[in-house]
């Protein structure tokens, strides 16, 4: 009997492969590291699949943490050919040996979502994807900017000043240019793996943590004793990088380039808006859970970002990039 099983569902995987072949469609592996279906990413990637399938040319297979859920998995998958499209952070491709992607880490760079849109939307945004994809030995290229919303601080107690933050244990990146401005501003940088920090929120283990609403407050870290207080420093409008794998685009004609990425910007204009609506939503979620939320005077903080951007920029010969942004403004 187990025999007989084993070869029904032999058939049924080869009968579905032939399906596909025969249909002439090009299968595209979309996937992002959050296992929440309800995330922006997650609408972001759906829209892709909508828009891209609509004329039957393509096949959108997405994964929501199904095929790995740390950046480095799906890069591998990426590099390997397990995936064609990812979404990864700018701190993830220094890792990677692209330092200049950490442009997009510093903090503070961005006044608002309509400056970093005019940034990452025009020729600073295409610099970067240019660079990326010489350093990457051509393996894949930017294709869209997506956003995981603008981070700001939530501890144990409110942040009014600089002072606030003395020895202060945050959890956040722990090296690169993150980490340099949580120890420039006095608080201590700590390491803790984002599914232990409700936890090690709770256990004073850390005394604080940044992050976006749409993210803190689904993981319910306003609850806690260490993530009551929201303090909106709004340091840091998040990029994310969609990546498609160079060896997918090449098999592409012109006008199925065009067709592709016509999808492309539709699933970025979906995910952008999907981040925007669930930040005011989830900020009144979170004051609704007990969260005191607070806005201080963010000049000191933008005086401590702005050095470290300075001299970030000189190191990398990014002095121009970054003013150009600043421009932008």
């Amino acid at each position: 009997m187990k025999k007989v099983l084993a070869l029904l569902v032999a058939a049924a995987l080869a009968g579905c492969g032939e399906q596909e072949a025969d249909s002439g469609a090009i299968s595209i592996i979309a996937a992002h590291n959050q296992t929440n279906i309800s995330s922006p990413y997650q609408t972001g990637m759906l829209k892709l699949k909508e828009v891209a399938e609509q004329g039957g040319e393509f096949s959108v297979e997405v994964h929501a943490g199904t095929i790995g859920t740390n950046e480095n998995e799906l890069m591998e998958k990426l590099v390997l050919g397990g995936a064609d499209l990812v979404l990864v952070s700018p701190g993830f491709m220094t890792s990677a040996g692209i330092d200049e992607v950490d442009l997009f880490s510093l903090l503070y760079l961005f006044d608002d979502y309509e400056h970093w849109e005019a940034v990452v939307d025009g020729e600073v945004g295409d610099k970067m994807a240019d660079i990326i994809f010489a350093k990457s030995g051509e393996k894949y290229r930017v294709v869209g900017y997506w956003s995981a919303g603008v981070r700001h601080w939530y501890g144990k107690k409110p942040v009014n000043s600089l002072e606030d933050l003395k020895q202060m244990k945050i959890r956040t990146q722990t090296a690169g240019v993150v980490s340099q401005f949580w120890l420039d501003a006095g608080a201590v940088p700590t390491s803790v793996a984002w599914a232990e920090l409700y936890q090690a929120l709770s256990s004073n283990v850390v005394d604080a943590s940044e992050n976006a609403y749409p993210y803190l407050v689904p993981m319910e870290h306003h609850r806690t004793a260490n993530g009551k207080y929201i303090s909106e420093t709004g340091h840091d409008y998040t990029t994310r990088l969609l990546l498609l794998r160079n060896t997918t685009w090449e098999k592409l004609g012109d006008e199925q380039r065009e067709r592709f990425m016509a999808a492309v910007h539709q699933a970025t204009r979906a995910e952008r808006q999907a981040i925007y609506t669930e930040e005011s939503q989830y900020k009144q979620q979170a004051i609704e859970g007990g969260a005191i939320v607070n806005t201080p005077d963010r000049q000191p903080f933008m005086a401590v970002a702005q050095r470290i951007q300075q001299q970030w920029a000189e190191q990398h010969g990014m002095s121009e990039l970054v003013e150009q942004i600043r421009q932008a403004r």
